[in-house]
């Protein structure tokens, strides 16, 4: 008689619902091995909409978002490359996607600078950009695994203006630091483009009512140049590293 297939090579047997413990712990330790081989410690996260481009027209101008994260994650990265002879170097980290995410990982690829590429299977718009350093593409199925790798290493956050997704990602980063869930909750989050956020989302309207603090408005700042941004990151970018390392 053949010899059945051994449990871990059987592949109607791992994508059944009884094995979903196993995919979700892979989820977990395939990207930690990945991470460790290739001395990931610190990252810079971009998020934001995956359906801007470049050379959109509409009405907003939506392509400027990609233009300035594209610019700010070379920045960014250049500056990387400075840092890196202290041990002190990060890497520019994205959904993966199109869009806001495509932007990072090219600013990055400019700077000829690791980035990282987090991304997702869904039935539309995601798939690997061109910009990733291929060790670093990624591809997931559960999004709070994702997630979990947006934030593990994350010294710094940035958001320009997206969907749902982006909205999802932001909130939660801000109720994990809100509540001390991250033991590193005093890092850095940058949304750009304060008339787009404040027109959007009133957030002292929370305060005034009651349902945040005042001081949680301190969580995050806002920028609206690729300059501005770098400005502001630095010095609390090198502030949360150096911690980090003690």
């Amino acid at each position: 008689m053949k010899r059945a297939p051994k449990a871990y090579k059987n592949m109607l047997f791992l994508q059944s619902r009884e094995a979903r413990p196993l995919r979700i712990l892979a989820e977990y330790l395939e990207p930690e091995k990945r991470f460790e081989e290739t001395n990931i410690k610190h990252t810079v996260v971009f998020f934001g909409s995956s359906r801007v481009r470049p050379d959109k027209k509409d009405t907003y101008h939506t392509n400027k978002y990609y233009l300035a994260a594209e610019e700010f994650a070379f920045k960014l990265a250049s500056w990387s490359k400075e840092l890196e002879t202290e041990g002190n170097g990060f890497a520019i980290c994205s959904g993966g996607g199109p869009g806001i995410m495509e932007a990072a990982n090219k600013g990055a690829k400019r700077a000829n600078v690791t980035s990282i590429g987090l991304n997702i299977s869904l039935p539309h718009e995601q798939k690997p950009n061109d910009y990733i350093s291929p060790k670093l593409n990624f591809e997931f199925h559960y999004f709070f695994m994702r997630k979990l790798w947006f934030l593990y290493h994350a010294k710094a956050l940035v958001v320009f203006p997206g969907g749902f997704g982006t909205m999802d990602e932001l909130f939660e980063t801000l109720t994990l630091m809100q509540t001390h869930k991250l033991e590193k909750f005093s890092i850095p989050v940058l949304l750009y483009d304060k008339s787009y956020w404040e027109d959007l989302i009133n957030f002292q309207k929370l305060v005034d009512y009651g349902l945040i603090s005042p001081e949680d408005l301190s969580l995050f700042c806002y920028f609206s140049s690729p300059e501005e941004g770098m400005t502001h990151l630095k010095p609390k970018l090198e502030d949360v590293i150096k911690n980090f390392k003690q």
